[in-house]
């Protein structure tokens, strides 16, 4: 497996094939995400909620992300790899953007990193470009500055909305990113978002006219269960899978019926013989 580039996600949109991706945040996720032939991982400051436990992605911190991200990087070598910058890692300067970009590279082998906002983050997004990194814009739904949305709410349902976010995807363009993701938004805005950029564009919850779909995978494999958005189609539930092996486990251990000879290593030939001779003298 060949990994992708920028240049082929945009020969992708030009042939209007579509791109998938999800996020991974672990090697063993990653390795069997490489081996169903995706195109991406974005490993997610959502690892705070479906790993950490955090009530949103405000806590998650560069440390973390770079652990996650250095993981994923090993067990999906040949993947287009982006890691999300954190709360507050590219907010405060172009200095602190730029220095916080360059430890994807540099501590975890990245090919992108991602970064939310529109307009307001358009020096940022210059700094690192011109630093010779690929950027990944994020606009619509930000988890980062939800509160100041309301919450995890749908955005861009007006057309006045629309027209903003259409404004934010154009500048983020000419900025100099070269992939955008679109988070919670209705097909409409998704399409026209889509057809006026000449980057691809990527949706999660944005409908179907995107160049592409990213899902976090802890909900599309029902693992995370605490909360479940509009626009996941879970593909499994290994929440079940997993409670009833566990169960299966406990009753097992308890009932004594694991282990069983077939889990147990055996000792050399005599030895056995040899060890009870020992403990007689002893005893």
């Amino acid at each position: 497996m060949v990994k992708k580039n920028i240049l082929d996600f945009a020969e992708m949109k030009r042939k209007r094939e579509k791109v998938t991706w999800i996020t991974a945040y672990d090697f063993p996720t990653a390795s069997l995400v490489e081996q169903a032939g995706m195109d991406m991982i974005l490993v997610g400051d959502s690892v705070g909620m479906v790993v950490y436990g955090y009530p949103g992605t405000i806590p998650v911190t560069m440390d973390q992300m770079i652990y996650h991200t250095e993981a994923v990087r090993r067990g999906a070598p040949n993947t287009f790899v982006i890691g999300d910058m954190p709360f507050l890692s590219y907010q405060k300067s172009v200095e602190d953007a730029i220095t916080n970009a360059g430890r994807f590279y540099k501590e975890a082998g990245a090919d992108a990193i991602k970064l939310e906002g529109g307009k307001r983050v358009i020096p940022q997004i210059q700094g690192i470009v011109n630093s010779g990194m690929v950027v990944v814009g994020h606009i619509g739904l930000t988890p980062q500055s939800s509160a100041q949305l309301g919450g995890f709410k749908a955005q861009g349902n007006t057309a006045e909305q629309a027209m903003t976010l259409l404004e934010d995807a154009k500048a983020i363009e000419a900025a100099g990113g070269s992939l955008l993701l679109v988070e919670g938004v209705p097909p409409e805005t998704g399409k026209i978002i889509t057809e006026a950029l000449s980057i691809p564009v990527y949706g999660i919850g944005a409908g179907p006219y995107c160049d592409g779909q990213v899902l976090i995978v802890s909900d599309m494999l029902g693992i995370f269960e605490i909360f479940t958005p509009k626009f996941v189609k879970k593909y499994a539930n290994l929440a079940d899978v997993m409670r009833q092996a566990f169960r299966e486990y406990v009753r097992e251990v308890r009932e004594g019926k694991f282990p069983t000879p077939a889990h147990c290593y055996k000792m050399r030939a005599g030895e056995k013989e040899k060890l009870e001779e020992m403990l007689k003298e002893i005893l």
